[in-house]
């Protein structure tokens, strides 16, 4: 009657098994590593080189490492002590970065888990930390919104000329004046004129007429709905900018987001270097497109010191130096898509750009006027820039898409797409406040938790050891399943364990415990009115089943709506809430009938069952 077949017995057994093993990462803990990934955003890490290049430089400063691992975006060599992993970071930026002044690479101090190689190769990986258990930095930054306004001024300023220029209307001048844009006119036909001609392709500017002397002049000023759409996109630009950076450089489950109307928060885990920190923030690339210099002679005179006006030199990503007019035709603002892909014709991989409708029209007469003249594509970071590539223009090119092409392979088109995706921001930035959380706050705040957990457990495990005797032991054998398969699941799914999800932990041991109560009572009951032992646990597991699963599926929805709707702590707490009810399912009901069918389904003649005291009314 009581008695599950072999399948699900192996089953109940191949997954715990497996909790087990997908737990044992979190209990090694981390240790001091040093982070060596890309510093400019032009520069491809290849792990493979760099590995051995970390190696070499380890070797040659005598310094030991327990181990080096590699991802696409950095490689992390992991050290016994802090002493011995400030002394590898000097012997490796030493390696990647012999000119302090202009480093390719970036160098940081990190946290690496200290699990071993074995349960690495299987994918049993530690959760992920959050900053107020591992110790990181956090930042909370401003974004100029003036500044965005500005920008955009500076934008349709550009694009005033080219539209009046189209419109064959003749003006005396545009320029910025504060927050406005001025256009200046002889007469006041012509001013009307351009009116017409601005209010039907522009919907953002206001316009007023006005007279300065003898010249007529129009003043634009942003409408309140462009303002407020203007400063919406800086932040989410900034944002995605931000994440794309971050996210190359390999920062574990970093935390960037929104806070009010013009702040945003990053919060970096794991990272202990402020000052690298800061570096990652800055690594904001512009785009730029220029025409090429190609001039006879004039790049080997500027390389002898004697640059042409208007010009510059700057090398492309083989080190090649090519002479460019200083003239930005384009920049990042223009661009709205770049996607990987093929040479319709050539069937060579290729970069799709996708401008917007006043970068098209740019482009298309700029493309137009330099027909066999190379265009380069520039990316400026930090006041350096890098050619990314520098086409030969064939025929005009209209419609808004551009492809760049030629000796590219797939993974340099995916790149270079990545790198023009990732742009600029689209407002100026300052950091308003800065935190460094240490590794060993973090640590104790773990200890917390962990010892808030372990005693909870502990006072639940006595009370029902001594209210329920065996099935009390039971009960508490099956909760610790519960927070095996708990931790696991954080760990498969890499979630981010913060102290709220810790305290969610917690809570998930008293709801998990009330199934067992449930079920316990519910055999209590049965015993009272009569049942045979074996009778009441078949009806007791049976009968409290819906009654369980109603009291879960309303607290999952709760914590579906905090997950929904939250965000940061809470939907930190969220996660944790909501997988630890479905393994609390789990194992309040098949772990636990499984071992109560152990101990007692072999006994046909039952008499007694060590569930505590059983009140019959007669006894009274």
């Amino acid at each position: 009657m009581n008695r599950y077949p072999l399948w699900k017995n192996l089953l109940i057994a191949i997954i715990l098994v497996w909790g087990l093993i997908y737990t044992l990462p979190n209990f090694y803990g981390e240790v001091p590593a040093v982070q060596v990934s890309s510093g400019k955003a032009t520069l491809k890490l290849d792990p493979a080189t760099t590995m051995k290049r970390v190696e070499e430089g380890l070797a040659a400063a005598g310094i030991q490492h327990d181990g080096l691992f590699a991802d696409l975006s950095s490689v992390r060599a992991r050290f016994r002590d802090t002493d011995t992993q400030l002394k590898a970071k000097d012997a490796i930026e030493k390696t990647f970065n012999p000119n302090a002044a202009d480093p390719s690479y970036v160098v940081a101090l990190n946290l690496l888990s200290a699990s071993p190689q074995w349960l690495t190769n299987i994918g049993a990986l530690p959760m992920y930390l959050g900053l107020d258990l591992r110790g990181g930095v956090h930042f909370l930054l401003q974004v100029d919104m003036k500044g965005a306004v500005t920008k955009r001024l500076d934008s349709i300023t550009g694009d005033l000329r080219t539209l009046l220029r189209d419109k064959s209307v003749r003006h005396a001048g545009i320029s910025r004046e504060g927050q406005s844009v001025v256009i200046r006119f002889r007469d006041a036909e012509t001013q009307q004129k351009a009116r017409s001609a601005i209010m039907a392709s522009n919907n953002d500017l206001q316009l007023i007429e006005g007279q300065d002397g003898a010249d007529f002049k129009l003043t634009g000023t942003l409408t309140q709905l462009a303002q407020k759409t203007i400063q919406e996109f800086a932040i989410k630009q900034n944002i995605t900018t931000l994440h794309n950076r971050i996210n190359e450089l390999g920062v574990a489950e970093p935390v960037i987001q929104q806070q009010g109307l013009d702040r945003i928060v990053v919060q970096l885990p794991g990272v202990q270097d402020v000052a690298k920190a800061k570096d990652i923030l800055g690594r904001t690339a512009t785009l730029e497109v220029r025409l090429v210099d190609d001039s006879p002679g004039a790049l080997e005179a500027a390389m002898g010191g004697a640059t042409p006006p208007g010009t510059e030199v700057y090398n492309d990503r083989e080190g090649r130096a090519l002479l460019v007019k200083k003239q930005v035709i384009l920049t990042g603002e223009r661009l709205t898509d770049a996607q990987p892909g093929f040479d319709g014709q050539t069937q060579e991989p290729a970069v799709h750009l996708t401008l917007d409708s006043a970068g098209a029209r740019i482009f298309k007469d700029v493309t137009r006027e330099n027909i066999n003249k190379r265009m380069a594509i520039l990316l400026i970071e930090k006041g350096k820039g890098e050619v990314v590539t520098a086409p030969v223009i064939r025929s005009e090119i209209g419609g808004g898409r551009v492809q760049i092409s030629g000796r590219m392979t797939s993974e340099e088109a995916t790149d270079t797409a990545l790198l023009l995706r990732a742009g600029s921001l689209a407002a100026p930035m300052e950091i308003i406040e800065e935190r460094t959380i240490g590794p060993s706050l973090g640590a104790e705040n773990i200890e917390k938790g962990f010892k808030s957990t372990l005693w909870g457990f502990v006072a639940i495990a006595i009370f029902m050891c001594g209210y329920y005797a065996l099935f009390g032991l039971i009960s508490s054998i099956a909760l610790a399943a519960n927070l095996l398969l708990l931790v696991a699941l954080l760990s498969l799914l890499q979630a981010t364990l913060t102290l709220p999800g810790i305290a969610a932990i917690a809570l998930t041991l008293g709801m998990a415990i009330d199934a067992n109560v449930l079920i316990n009572e519910r055999i209590r009951e049965e015993l009272r009115n009569g049942s045979s032992p074996q009778a009441a646990i078949s009806a007791g597991y049976d009968r409290a089943f819906d009654t369980i699963l109603d009291s879960n599926v309303t607290t999952l929805i709760a914590g579906i709506a905090l997950l929904v709707f939250g965000s940061g702590p809470v939907r930190g707490f969220a996660v944790v809430h909501c997988l630890g009810i479905l393994t609390s399912m789990f194992s309040a009901i098949l772990v636990s009938r499984g071992l109560v069918n152990l101990v007692y389904g072999k006994q046909r003649k039952l008499e007694k069952l060590a569930i505590g005291q059983v009140w019959r009314p007669d006894s009274q």
